[in-house]
């Protein structure tokens, strides 16, 4: 591919202003000077701009841990929201939360600008399980109540009741349980909560097919592993 369409392409600026970069002599691949905006290059290349490496690749994928009181949304006048932790570098790669977390609830979120993974992860169609962490209070989820969840419960708290697809509960202690989804219906978690008469006190997500958070960070983000990302496409 052209080097400056690969640029273009990477969000680094537009073919014009790439172009003026590369004719400056401030891009180099793999370790060499390139003033020649038409010369090959390939996502595999090391490139340089003043010399900083960029991302070459059309997709780029993302893991971040979020905190609490944060929007899932990329930007917002108002409150914090997940592009502000996104790098400068980054801004121009057209990156989006893939689905969405309540702004109390913390945890895993995928960030890419792959379209089509995207759609696959939110589709309900491929049933793609998402774990929750749940600490709750009120009187301790019994292994009755995991086998109601198990066999699809059916929620009342709207006009118009919500029979909801089988989901599976772990009970871990008195006051914390894991739930795992496989369609993602408006505050689920949180209803199946409010469902059996108890209230959230911290609402984690864990886990999204086989891509998974191990102790919390919050505010990080990191590129997810090829292995990450092949395990979760393999899921498709």
């Amino acid at each position: 591919m052209r080097l400056d369409r690969l640029l273009a392409n990477s969000g680094i600026g537009t073919r014009s202003e790439v172009r003026k970069l590369i004719s400056k002599g401030r891009v180099t691949v793999n370790g060499t000077s390139v003033r020649d905006a038409s010369a090959d290059a390939s996502e595999s290349d090391i490139i340089l701009i003043d010399g900083e490496e960029v991302s070459a690749a059309s997709h780029l994928y993302f893991i971040f841990d979020k905190p609490d009181e944060v929007l899932t949304a990329m930007s917002d006048t108002r409150l914090s929201c997940v592009g502000d932790f996104i790098p400068g570098n980054l801004k121009g790669k057209h990156l989006s939360p893939v689905g969405r977390l309540d702004y109390h609830t913390t945890g895993l979120l995928i960030i890419t600008n792959d379209g089509d993974l995207s759609h696959k992860i939110t589709s309900p169609k491929y049933k793609l399980p998402k774990t929750y962490l749940v600490e709750y209070e009120g009187t301790p989820f019994t292994q009755k109540d995991a086998e109601d969840l198990a066999s699809g419960i059916t929620l009342t708290d709207m006009d118009t009741p919500t029979r909801l697809a089988p989901c599976k509960m772990e009970i871990i202690n008195d006051r914390t349980c894991k739930i795992t989804l496989t369609e993602g219906k408006t505050h689920e978690v949180r209803r199946i909560i409010s469902h059996y008469g108890k209230t959230v006190i911290s609402l984690r997500r864990i886990s999204i097919g086989p891509v998974c958070l191990s102790e919390p960070e919050p505010g990080r983000l990191r590129t997810m592993t090829e292995d990450e990302l092949q395990s979760l496409k393999d899921m498709f």
